[in-house]
């Protein structure tokens, strides 16, 4: 309601605030808001497109041809046959099969322990958890040829030959023998990568409550009936999701046998189904075979990640 002036006075009317001026504040806000979320998801989007799903369609339509003196033709299933019909195939998945199952006993576990190990520590955690983190830091280039050049040495001046002759055990050539090249790479493996999993592993323990320890011990239970009974299923989700993701780094298995290895080591023994795609695409200038060796690896851990989402949707 507008506010007269008397007469002879110098007051003069207000009005009331127009209801339009903030609506139309708050409107221009969201919609800057909106631009601003819509502009960083727009560049995410084109990120993937451009680095991720384009690859990935492009290696599906080139796994379907065949392309010699700069013509391409369409050749259907002919250069999976022509794939799966080399020796090294097999090869090559039954050494990145090897290497996945003993980095679920090795590079999976190991881990895990050292989690419980760091969550009992009262002191020191901080420096402690730098300490495991460490490695993950490091190139892993670096980190590989420190093992090849240093603890993987085949004479006993290697660090690891060093510790088996203190103990008077058999020293190993390591890299150089077909029977130790797959441990040897586990090995070196686990410790380069288990630091991330240890941090994630601790902040899974230290959201456990302490009723629960409590109460098992006053039910007589001990350490390892604590772990099996307590932490395992409390932790089940991150250790279901670190398995996965377990199998799914280690199945693309390549720096380690590149570096350590020089390829396809002794007797063919660190030869992957990731450097098969390398020497196809590299040496033996075979893009479509490469791309439909790596199409048939999609396939295999599509299948991977599948069977993962319907198990953990089963427990849920």
């Amino acid at each position: 309601m507008a506010i007269t002036t008397l007469p002879g006075s110098t007051r003069k009317t207000r009005r009331p605030p127009s209801p339009a001026g903030p609506r139309r504040t708050s409107l221009g806000r969201k919609v800057r808001d909106n631009l601003t979320g819509h502009a960083f998801l727009i560049g995410a989007v084109l990120c993937f497109v451009v680095f991720s799903w384009y690859p990935m369609i492009r290696g599906i339509v080139m796994s379907f041809q065949r392309t010699r003196r700069g013509e391409t033709v369409w050749v259907g299933w002919d250069n999976y046959a022509r794939i799966i019909d080399d020796p090294s195939f097999w090869t090559a998945w039954r050494n990145t099969f090897t290497f996945t199952l003993l980095a679920l006993v090795l590079g999976y576990a190991v881990p895990f322990f050292v989690a419980l190990l760091l969550n009992e520590f009262r002191h020191a955690r901080g420096y402690l958890r730098i300490l495991v983190y460490l490695p993950v830091m490091l190139p892993p280039a670096s980190a590989l040829f420190l093992f090849k050049f240093y603890a993987y040495d085949p004479s006993e001046a290697g660090l690891f030959n060093a510790i088996l002759k203190a103990l008077h055990l058999p020293t190993s050539q390591w890299m150089q023998s077909p029977e130790m090249t797959m441990p040897a790479m586990v090995i070196a493996s686990t410790w380069m990568n288990m630091g991330s999993a240890v941090l994630i592993y601790l902040a899974a323990l230290q959201n456990i409550p302490g009723e629960l320890y409590e109460a098992a011990e006053l039910d007589g239970a001990g350490i390892w009936r604590r772990i099996r009974h307590v932490t395992i299923p409390q932790t089940r989700l991150i250790l279901a999701l670190l398995a996965m993701l377990q199998i799914v780094a280690t199945m693309q298995l390549f720096v380690e046998p590149l570096i350590l290895a020089n390829g396809a080591g002794a007797e063919d023994s660190a030869t992957s189904v990731a450097y098969l795609i390398y020497q196809h695409g590299f040496f033996q200038n075979d893009l479509n075979g490469a791309a439909a060796l790596g199409v048939i690896m999609l396939v295999v851990l599509a299948g991977f990640s599948a069977a993962y989402v319907r198990l953990t949707a089963k427990q849920d």
